[in-house]
């Protein structure tokens, strides 16, 4: 029987899957060492267990022990099922900048997560990497990881991911490209790949606003580089012991926005639910083309999945907010239609003065105002059904056939969002712009917003 003894022995031997769409503008093969397939969701279970085992040779970490880290999440889940196997506990130090997804599923699994502010000098005493660092001093029988400075973190790659690479490929990789964080991934499979072939080209993608790719360049570790970025898991403000830069050939940095575009496309158009970084490793590669020949074999490390950023990465509001998508939203169709006037009544109005608006104006809905507020609406199909039996109905007030009002939502919910809200009940959508005007959307407005 093929039977695991612990959730530790599923780590690695993730497969290479070949990418189909996104490259297909490449003159070579590109394939993915999709490493969600570990069971903590990302890369980082292979050197979190390696930290944990050398901590427990090295008589570090001890029983009933703490493991402390600063983490931006992935490395706390590997620590955390480490630490659930092997009878630990575990207090992780995040930041603000995280998804929220992140911290929830590592509180999910036992640990304490403490989230400290992002836009802090790695030296200052508020900063995720000091609060670790302290926390470690005063707890007693704890062990702070320290996965930037910690060479068990590429010793992991160097003895799984970088041997993986190379059987699966048969050793006829050529390019090894990997977002660049704490340098663990990168350096250690590279050092394994370089031994095999010393030509296997190794790329590594940083984020605007991380100083890797200057001191990479020169040696000089500039701050003025370093600025707040949005991207998540790579980039860094310091140089990390795990690097060896001898490994590397080139540093190639991408934007905010065309990392998290080019995740969305990976999940569309791959079927690759993967995180951030993936979608900055493959923007970085195509950044890239021209140094690639036919023969090629690029082999793009995708480190986490996408579960993790369903409220950032993959949620439309949270990238239009920062330009990051651009779709059709309510106020796009309200600005190309050519009247912006909003048809109305009152309540005290009659069902004749409705009627005759619809007639009037070719529309089939029309919101009930008092005093500017909605209070309800009336449509063409509700009206012919209680005309139809009651056709004494027509001097009525409009408050005796009063329906429930329509669904109001923000100026600049997308396209996509109001057709699940336009039923055959609910005819219509309105929304209030910035100057306080309503307005309204119909299914006719919809379609035709989808033919231009």
């Amino acid at each position: 029987m093929d039977i695991k003894n612990n959730i530790l022995e599923t780590i690695g031997n993730t497969p290479l899957i070949r990418l189909n769409s996104v490259t297909r503008h490449l003159p070579c093969t590109v394939v993915a060492k999709v490493d969600y397939f570990n069971p903590g969701n990302s890369i980082k279970d292979r050197m979190a267990l390696k930290m944990v085992e050398v901590a427990e040779e090295e008589g570090r970490l001890k029983p009933g022990g703490t493991i402390i880290e600063g983490t931006s999440g992935n490395t706390g889940m590997g620590l955390a099922l480490a630490a659930i196997v092997k009878g630990y506990k575990c207090i992780f130090v995040t930041t603000d900048k995280q998804s929220k997804e992140k911290a929830d599923i590592l509180k999910a699994v036992g640990a304490e997560v403490i989230v400290c502010p992002t836009n802090v000098l790695p030296e200052d005493p508020r900063s995720y990497y000091s609060v670790a660092a302290r926390l470690a001093r005063e707890i007693p029988n704890s062990v702070h990881m320290n996965q930037y400075d910690n060479l068990a973190n590429r010793q992991a790659h160097y003895e799984s991911t970088g041997p993986e690479i190379w059987r699966q490929t048969d050793g006829r990789i050529t390019h090894l490209v990997c977002t660049a964080g704490t340098g663990g991934t990168i350096t250690g499979t590279a050092m394994y790949l370089k031994e095999k072939n010393p030509n296997i080209q190794v790329w590594a993608i940083d984020v605007y606003g991380s100083l890797l790719t200057k001191y990479y360049r020169t040696g000089e570790i500039d701050m003025n580089e370093v600025h707040p970025y949005i991207s998540e898991g790579f980039g860094e403000d310091f140089v990390p012991k795990n690097y060896d830069m001898q490994y590397i050939d080139h540093f190639e940095q991408v934007t905010d926005k065309d990392g998290a575009v080019m995740a969305r496309r990976l999940a569309k158009e791959e079927g690759l639910f993967c995180g951030y970084s993936a979608g900055s490793c493959l923007q970085g590669l195509l950044q890239l083309k021209d140094r690639l020949k036919k023969d090629d074999l690029v082999v793009c490390i995708l480190h986490d999945h996408g579960s993790r950023y369903v409220g950032k990465v993959y949620n439309d509001q949270w990238m239009m907010e920062r330009g990051f998508l651009e779709v059709k939203t309510f106020r796009d169709i309200v600005g190309a239609r050519r009247n912006n006037k909003l048809i109305s009544v009152t309540a005290d109005q009659t069902v004749n003065d409705a009627v005759a608006l619809m007639q009037k104006y070719d529309i089939e809905q029309i919101p009930v105002l008092a005093e500017q507020e909605l209070i309800g609406s009336v449509s063409e199909n509700g009206l012919f059904n209680k005309l139809f039996t009651n056709p004494n109905l027509r001097e009525s007030s409009i408050a005796s056939v009063l329906e429930r009002p329509l669904p109001v939502v923000p100026f600049d919910t997308p396209v996509e969002r109001l057709s699940t809200l336009i039923t055959r009940e609910q005819g219509a959508v309105l929304s209030k712009d910035e100057a306080g005007n309503m307005h309204i959307i119909t299914k006719y407005d919809l379609l035709q917003s989808l033919a231009r």
